[in-house]
């Protein structure tokens, strides 16, 4: 099977996820964010991820993805169920995280960035949501403060085993992508639950951190 995604996207790490955890073969490709004419070819719409399916069809929407090749896949089913908790921890770093991700990740050597168009497309959309790429970017300490906080809360919540909740299921197919983004952020204080958390199912869904490309 195939699959087309952005490393930035964390819908997109959603389905790389899912192979890894269930150890089934895939071929990932990196669309340029600019590549408006593949997505549409397949799916009608520019999103992604796609996948495309052994049989040649096309499908779209990362949790489909994730719940098909979770069907598919050997070993124990994914967990299901959210904490309300962790719904809450995640709708209150959606207020603010994509002003702290999106300035980083056109810097930091994303394959999806590899092109000046593509990067010029990226922040014409995203502007419009963020505002200033570079006012946010200098802005960062003001936000910093709220996301440590933020992290410092989530440490109770990470479990020393299996997933967040103490085994791999959906909640973290939601939690682990957020993070991910986050660890593009130099300054973040990621208490040690969280950090160990966050390196476990990268290991074992094989979708790295960026860690060593924080700015």
């Amino acid at each position: 099977m195939k699959l087309y995604t952005y490393d930035h996207c964390p819908f997109c790490t959603r389905a790389r996820m899912i192979f890894g955890l269930k150890n089934q073969p895939l071929s990932n490709q990196f669309l340029l964010n600019d590549d408006e004419a593949t997505p549409i070819g397949l799916i009608g719409k520019k999103i992604l991820p796609i996948l495309i399916k052994a049989d040649g069809s096309a499908m779209g929407e990362s949790l489909d993805i994730v719940h098909y090749v979770d069907s598919i896949g050997s070993g124990t089913p994914l967990a299901a169920g959210v904490r309300p908790e962790i719904s809450a921890w995640l709708a209150r770093i959606g207020e603010y995280q994509y002003r702290l991700v999106w300035p980083r990740c056109i810097q930091i050597g994303l394959p999806e960035f590899a092109t000046q168009a593509a990067i010029d497309y990226f922040v014409a959309k995203k502007s419009a949501v963020i505002g200033d790429f570079d006012h946010n970017f200098t802005q960062t300490h003001t936000l910093l403060p709220q996301l440590n906080a933020d992290l410092a809360a989530l440490a109770a919540l990470t479990a020393s085993a299996g997933g967040a909740n103490g085994v791999i299921g959906e909640e973290d197919i939601l939690l682990f992508p957020l993070l991910r983004n986050l660890s593009m952020v130099k300054g973040a204080d990621w208490p040690s639950a969280v950090l160990n958390y966050m390196q476990r199912i990268s290991q074992r869904s094989g979708v790295a951190l960026f860690l060593d490309r924080a700015i």
